[in-house]
């Protein structure tokens, strides 16, 4: 009779790994997927329509770029994602069950932040690069992807935040991203400093060369240190979000 040795236990995951596993797994379900790829999509095609401009294609892609993907793409692709990842979960009630659990309310948050950067960067940077190439202007990807990047991580913070502060998160979102950020923001260069989409913006303008003049605003950071004004932004809305879910009422699916 042969004797076999016993199979080691397989390593179970840490409780933050899993809340960033559950998060890439249930918190998107495939509408918002959908939606996202749309999105990706929509960047991809605004490098397409930068041939229709009358200026060279590196000019062309940068008014394209500054006006399309980092103004109306990159808000609404995150605000899809970062909704997903917390401020759907707190309507519907289920969030109810990770609040509950052992794990700290930071890494709560920050699960559901990393998760949805993880997914933001993964599908909109491959499409602004992609988006370069197809507009003839493929010496503006390295700049065009890091000013994604650094604007995907803001945005899906910011979401969050709104996530645990509004009832009506999308709602607010939405105001967030054309009242504060498109009105405001082109009408402030105070508000716009506090802006993810026109730091990500500035990040990408001041990473290329010649950008167009009148697409740079004074006031605001370039290259960088609009990079580091984006991280800062990161850190105060993860900041209030941490707060905020220690005051959370999850009396019902509307909470």
């Amino acid at each position: 009779m042969s004797i076999h040795a016993p199979s080691e236990a397989k390593a179970i995951p840490s409780p933050f790994m899993a809340l960033v596993t559950y998060t890439l797994r249930s918190c998107i379900p495939v509408k918002r997927r959908i939606g996202i790829l749309i999105t990706a999509c929509g960047a991809v095609l605004f490098g397409a329509l930068s041939w229709a401009l009358e200026f060279n294609q590196h000019e062309s892609f940068a008014r394209v770029a500054g006006q399309g993907i980092f103004g109306l793409i990159l808000p609404i692709a995150t605000l899809i994602i970062g909704d997903a990842v917390l401020g759907a979960e707190i309507r519907s009630g289920t969030f109810l069950f990770t609040w509950m659990s052992s794990v700290s309310l930071g890494r709560i948050v920050l699960a559901r932040w990393l998760g949805g950067s993880i997914v933001a960067i993964a599908t909109l940077v491959p499409a602004c690069v992609l988006a370069s190439v197809v507009a003839g202007a493929s010496e503006t990807a390295g700049p065009i992807a890091i000013g994604a990047a650094a604007g995907c991580l803001a945005y899906v913070a910011v979401f969050i935040a709104i996530g645990c502060v509004a009832r009506r998160a999308a709602v607010w979102a939405l105001a967030f991203v054309f009242l504060f950020e498109r009105l405001l923001g082109f009408a402030l260069s105070g508000i716009a400093q506090l802006s993810p989409s026109w730091e990500s913006r500035s990040v990408f303008l001041g990473l290329i060369d010649d950008p167009p003049g009148f697409m740079v605003r004074k006031g605001i950071p370039e290259g960088w240190s609009a990079v580091g004004r984006l991280s800062l932004i990161t850190l105060v809305a993860l900041g209030i979000a941490r707060w905020r879910m220690a005051h959370l009422r999850l009396d019902s699916a509307a909470d």
